[in-house]
């Protein structure tokens, strides 16, 4: 298959898991990108340009479909934007094995969140229960944006337990808010990347192959896929997903 069509093939499959889970697709791009000849930062430049153009498409997609809160979006989108533009920096100087380890223990961490029941809320003013989840979003979206970019994942697979665990969303209005805030992260880390050199024009043209893919498979996954499952089914997905890219990552250590 030639390379470019199978750069294109890459971003649909992965869109179309954007639009039904949230995440960036960075499990699944990293790795075939380093199986195709690519350095470990430049499948991270990869994956995180056209993480910028899938998840562009798929939120303007969820709020036309009113699946978008864009106040809570702004929120943790902010922290997010800054948690994301440390991750040149972060590459530079620490190596490959270390940052797959973390990443391996923060799906772990992930998984064993969404399973739990979401914490139940005591009762407090309206004010201070609105600035609390506020300040709980920005914190998320920093956190995870710092970790995520800097693995080059877009961090809906972190994002999505933490918000359904501490904030008690539903995992539908969990992804929307991850998809939103892989936006943000993805254009202040690929920003990061060149600064630092790593995103080099080889690696910009095939990040924008792949992106064009994942702009397809976005408006599958949202528009066609998502009215189809209800909401066991979707968290049963992505704990199936969880559990795939902790196994990718595990060979890559291991093998």
């Amino acid at each position: 298959m030639d390379i470019y069509a199978l750069y294109i093939t890459i971003g649909l499959f992965t869109g179309i898991l954007s639009g039904i889970f949230g995440i960036g697709g960075g499990m699944i791009i990293v790795p075939i990108m380093l199986a195709t000849g690519h350095s470990f930062e430049e499948s991270i430049g990869i994956s995180i340009l056209q993480m910028a153009l899938s998840s562009f498409v798929g939120s303007v997609l969820n709020f036309k479909k009113k699946s978008l809160d864009f106040s809570l979006g702004l929120l943790i989108g902010a922290g997010g934007l800054i948690g994301a533009s440390f991750s040149g920096f972060v590459l530079k100087i620490v190596s490959s094995k270390i940052l797959m380890v973390i990443f391996a223990l923060l799906v772990v961490y992930s998984m064993i969140q969404f399973v739990l029941k979401p914490k139940k809320k005591d009762f407090i003013a309206d004010t201070r229960r609105y600035h609390l989840q506020g300040l709980k979003l920005f914190l998320i979206g920093a956190l995870t944006g710092f970790f995520a970019i800097t693995l080059g994942i877009g961090g809906g697979m972190l994002m999505v337990p933490l918000m359904h665990y501490f904030l008690g969303y539903d995992s539908k209005k969990c992804v929307a808010l991850g998809l939103f805030f892989i936006l943000f992260s993805s254009i202040s880390g690929a920003f990061s990347l060149m600064y630092h050199h790593i995103i080099n024009k080889e690696v910009l043209l095939a990040g924008a192959i792949v992106g064009l893919g994942s702009v397809m498979g976005v408006s599958i996954g949202i528009k066609w896929i998502m009215g189809l499952l209800n909401e066991k089914m979707h968290k049963i997905l992505i704990l199936g997903v969880y559990g795939l890219s902790l196994l990718i990552i595990l060979y890559k250590l291991f093998f």
